[in-house]
C-alpha cells in the first residue's frame, strides 16, 4: 500500500514538472511573439510572426549563440582554469630531471611560441624524432670514464 502511494506521488511530480515545462515554453513563445510583433514591424517594417515562428527564432538563437549553462561562474572562475593547467605542469616538472625539463620547455616553445603554420609541426616532429633516436641508440660511455676504469 505504501509503495503504491509513493508511485502515484512520483507520477504526480513528473506530470507537474512536464506541465510546468510546457507552460514555460508557451509563455516564452508568446512573450517573444508579442515583443517581435510590437517592435519589429513598426521599427524596421519587418513581418509579423506566429507563435511557432517565435519558437523557431528562440531555437535558432540558442543554436547559434549557445546554451550558457554556467551562469554561476564568475570571471575569476573562468581564469582559474588557466591557472589549473599551469599548476599541473609545475607539479610534473618538479619530478623531472633537468634534461627532461629542458626538453619539455623546448617542446612548449615550439608548440606555442611560433604561432600557426608548419614551423609548429616541425618542432613536434623534431622532438619525437630525437626521442626515437635516443631509444634506438644506447648512449656510449665517455672516453674519460673508460680511461679511469
Amino acid at each position: 500500500m505504501k509503495n503504491d502511494f509513493r508511485r502515484s506521488r512520483k507520477g504526480l511530480h513528473i506530470l507537474k514538472f512536464m506541465a510546468m515545462g510546457a507552460a514555460f515554453i508557451l509563455a516564452i513563445g508568446f512573450v517573444t511573439m508579442t515583443l517581435w510583433n510590437c517592435l519589429i514591424p513598426d521599427l524596421f517594417h519587418g513581418p509579423v510572426i506566429t507563435f511557432w515562428q517565435a519558437l523557431g527564432l528562440l531555437l535558432l538563437g540558442k543554436l547559434l549563440f549557445g546554451w550558457h549553462n554556467h551562469h554561476n561562474r564568475s570571471w575569476e572562475d573562468k581564469w582559474a582554469r588557466g591557472r589549473e593547467w599551469k599548476a599541473k605542469l609545475r607539479e610534473k616538472m618538479a619530478h623531472m630531471t633537468p634534461e627532461e625539463q629542458a626538453r619539455v620547455r623546448e617542446q612548449l616553445r615550439n608548440r606555442c611560441g611560433r604561432g600557426f603554420g608548419g614551423s609548429r609541426r616541425e618542432g613536434w616532429e623534431r622532438y619525437w624524432s630525437d626521442m626515437d633516436e635516443a631509444q634506438r641508440k644506447p648512449e656510449e660511455p665517455n672516453k674519460d670514464e673508460q680511461a679511469t676504469s
